[in-house]
């Protein structure tokens, strides 16, 4: 037998058994129970306009937060840790590693419970202000590597022509290098940027006000007073609706990178 053809049968047999599973499933489901439980209209609808008005608008508003203050803390940590000075570069180091070896959801209930307790110490915007305190302090560990990666990816001959023209060294890293380096990292930092949004929804653990809510948690206070895991499917869509347009952009981004190359 030729190769083409085994590899059109191994492709045709691989297709009638993903139809088959997918049959199955249709067969077997309870499609009238997944309705009632999942896609209530009238339960979906007692969601709005609170779910786009305040759970939505607070995972927005969480998430530029979190996503400025880790991005402004990251190039400060990246720069430390690309220094001459030695402690500069071991905190820098230190600080990376342990806030990347860390659950993001630790951090946040060590914010919101432990350190103002050991401390004595009133986070501004009460727990939703120590969870996005914990969470720039998370993401600004995992920017500061993206940022890192990119200004070494800087090709030398940029660095020492513009030390050639008679910049200083802080010069040529503002004007010459940063520059280069974000247009190579903005991928991975728009990547890290979805990410984040899905992480605003570990602040539930920090309790949240009712006004404070984002759509994780209005979505499971809906789902506890209403009985029916609707709210949750709303809560998706609406993340949906937030991160594939950003989804979207990483990958035009990386193929806008590709033909640059």
């Amino acid at each position: 037998m030729k190769r083409s053809t085994r590899r059109r049968l191994i492709q045709g047999a691989l297709y009638a058994v993903f139809a088959a599973v997918v049959l199955l499933i249709v067969l077997a489901a309870d499609w009238a129970k997944i309705r009632s439980n999942f896609f209530d209209l009238d339960v979906a609808a007692a969601s709005f306009p609170e779910i786009v008005t305040i759970a939505a608008k607070n995972t927005i508003v969480y998430t530029a937060i979190a996503f400025l203050g880790g991005l402004l803390l990251g190039l400060f940590l990246a720069l430390m840790k690309l220094s001459p000075v030695l402690p500069y570069r071991w905190l820098a180091t230190g600080y990376i590693e342990l806030f990347r070896g860390l659950p993001a959801l630790l951090v946040i209930f060590a914010f919101a419970y432990a350190v103002p307790i050991a401390f004595q110490w009133h986070p501004p915007g009460g727990n939703a202000g120590a969870g996005l305190i914990a969470l720039i302090i998370v993401s600004s560990a995992y920017i500061a590597e993206t940022i890192r990666a990119g200004i070494e990816a800087v090709p030398k001959g940029q660095v020492e022509a513009a030390r050639s023209l008679g910049m200083n060294s802080a010069w040529t890293m503002v004007t010459v290098v940063l520059p280069q380096a974000f247009r190579i990292i903005t991928p991975p930092l728009t990547n890290e940027l979805v990410i984040l949004i899905k992480d605003t929804s570990l602040l539930f653990i920090a309790g949240m006000a009712i006004g404070d809510r984002e759509l994780t948690t209005f979505s499971r206070d809906a789902l506890t007073s209403q009985a029916n895991a609707t709210p949750l499917v709303v809560a998706a869509a609406m993340y949906l609706i937030i991160t594939l347009p950003l989804t979207q952009l990483v990958a035009k981004l990386e193929r806008h990178n590709k033909r640059g190359r």
